[in-house]
């Protein structure tokens, strides 16, 4: 029997955890030596979401904290070869850790309530204060307050900053603070309305805990946007903040090639490597190339079980990807949709980014979009910046297809919203009108957004055709289609059987490389003739069988029907 694996930690965010449960760990911890090393007072640290952020924020509350087995948790591990830093730091500060991803509600008052709730958690988990003999009786009372579910504004405002200066006291010790994913509770406060007053409410906590206070050794902070000063940050001279586009620390939130190929090595994986690079690699943080590290482990997991498993889009299913959606259907320019068309080609498009926004500025204009879809992962550096000019791509497959997804369903959207000119295209292919369905189809690809593909291997060309014929045909409520389904000798593009049942339709696709639209039409009423399309449509009886060979290239198509 082969050597036992160990598991792939999918979902775990607890570093101890990783260790004691022996789950397969890339080794992130020389981190901690980059961090000790370049820290400023309060490191802010955005990235996107699945790239690592939490585990590194559990890592950090491991190392400094007092009480755990570090020796143990770390030993072996990049960090320990740092002597005089663990000798120094190791087990030697207080730390506060908290996570204020899980702050999404609908209204104000339920988020509030959340909000009290984290503070409550952190606090029970430093409740041993209460026994303190370093501690007043009135800074234990006031301790208990964070204990309480009736939380007052001030004790909330205050809660943070209060913590620190009791552990301060009770360990003699300066206070290392953790918050992990500061952003989501404005994301959802914006989404639902009451931006104003989460705004408050988290700039009255930050102030308090991170502007002049004696009590922080440091604080790190992670999110995936960069919120503006002016909103939460005002008047905080002491931030760091390390962005996608820095340099610093760019190795430590997703997977280096090096590290994917050792991974992929332990499990006798190897030989899914291209496969792995072309769906999950590609984002440029600093000067450093990585992966998206929940997509490979999710995927490496599924392999374990299913030699076979196709890659799939692990990480956009983690998200509702609203930003692309609103690009998508925000891009009403020429100039725009060209810009679309291009990224989705694999091509590079140069913009100006802007890195500090407000929630607000967001959405207000295409400008800023780029900038968002830049900062959370959609859209990734290739090539030198130049100033605030970046060069922008789209990072892989997989990022690839949230777009051609988005596309594909504003385009539905939209061709719903002109029923006659649906039904008038419908009618033509009926009627055999190969003329008619030639102008109808050009139609309809000159207003979308086209997608041609420098990301799949070149039978695969042809989908985003497909996908608009699909549609098209799809809203005919009385019709029978089916793509891509086993028909005589092969699979047909597309068959139809319309609603008495006497006529069949086959439409055969092709992507035409070279702009030879005869060619690919007679390639595709080939195909067709050559594996017995019809035989189904035979079989069921019907006799008026309609075979049309459709060829595209970019904006432009020929249809011929045999």
């Amino acid at each position: 029997m082969g050597e036992k694996k160990k598991r792939l930690p999918i979902g775990v965010e607890d570093f101890e955890e990783i260790w004691t449960e022996g789950f397969y760990y890339v080794d992130k911890t020389d981190f901690i030596r980059d961090l000790l090393r370049n820290w400023g007072e309060v490191n802010l640290f955005t990235r996107p979401r699945r790239f690592g952020k939490s585990l590194n924020m559990s890592m950090l509350r491991y190392f400094f904290e007092p009480g755990h087995e570090q020796e143990r948790i770390f030993g072996g591990l990049e960090i320990s070869k740092e002597k005089e830093l663990c000798e120094k730091y190791m087990g030697k500060y207080p730390v506060i850790s908290v996570s204020l991803k899980g702050i999404s509600a609908g209204c104000y008052e339920t988020a509030r309530s959340m909000a009290v709730r984290v503070i409550n958690e952190e606090a029970d988990r430093l409740r041993y204060l209460l026994k303190s003999d370093r501690l007043e009786q009135d800074e234990k009372e006031s301790f208990a307050e964070l204990l309480r579910r009736d939380m007052d504004d001030a004790a909330l405002y205050g809660s943070l900053r209060e913590l620190t200066r009791l552990l301060r006291k009770h360990y003699g010790q300066k206070v290392i603070l953790l918050i992990d994913e500061y952003d989501v509770p404005l994301a959802k406060a914006f989404d639902n309305n009451y931006y104003d007053q989460m705004i408050l409410l988290i700039r009255n906590m930050f102030e308090h805990a991170l502007k002049t206070n004696g009590n922080l050794q440091f604080a790190v902070l992670t999110g995936c946007m960069r919120i503006s000063k002016e909103s939460i940050f005002t008047g905080l001279n002491n931030l760091k903040v390390l962005s996608v586009a820095d340099a610093a620390f760019s190795r430590y939130f997703g997977f280096t090639d090096q590290e994917v190929r050792e991974l992929l090595d332990y499990y006798g994986l190897s030989h899914k490597y291209d496969t792995i690079r072309e769906w999950y690699d590609g984002y440029q943080f600093g000067d450093t190339e990585v992966y998206c590290p929940w997509d490979v482990i999710c995927y490496c997991d599924k392999l374990r079980t299913e030699e076979d498993a196709w890659p799939q889009n692990y990480w956009s299913n983690t998200s509702g990807n609203d930003s692309v959606r609103r690009f998508i259907r925000e891009a009403d320019s020429g100039t725009t949709k060209r810009e679309i068309e291009k990224l989705v080609a694999g091509e590079v498009i140069e913009k100006e980014i802007h890195q500090e926004l407000t929630y607000r500025d967001m959405y207000d204009s295409i400008d800023h979009i780029w900038s968002v879809l830049y900062m959370t992962g959609y859209l990734t550096r290739r090539g030198k910046m130049r100033e605030d000019r970046v060069p922008l791509a789209i990072p892989n497959v997989e990022i690839r297809k949230i777009f051609t997804e988005q596309i594909m369903t504003l385009f539905k959207e939209n061709v719903k919203k002109d029923g006659s000119a649906l039904e008038a295209f419908c009618r033509a292919l009926e009627e055999g009108d190969a003329t008619e369905v030639e102008k109808r189809f050009g139609e309809y690809l000159r207003r979308t957004i086209s997608i041609r593909d420098t990301f799949v291997k070149r039978e695969m060309k042809e989908n985003f055709y497909h996908g608009i014929l699909l549609g098209l045909a799809g809203f005919k409520d009385s019709w029978i289609v089916s793509s891509n389904r086993e028909s005589g000798d092969g699979y047909s593009d597309i068959l139809i059987e319309t609603e008495d049942g006497e006529t069949g339709i086959i439409i055969e696709v092709k992507y035409s490389h070279d702009g030879n639209l005869e060619k690919c039409c007679q390639e595709a009423l080939e195909q067709i003739g050559r594996n017995r399309y019809e035989a189904e449509l035979r079989e069921e009886g019907t006799e008026h069988i309609l075979k049309y060979g459709i060829a595209c290239y970019k904006k432009r198509c020929k249809v011929v029907l045999q």
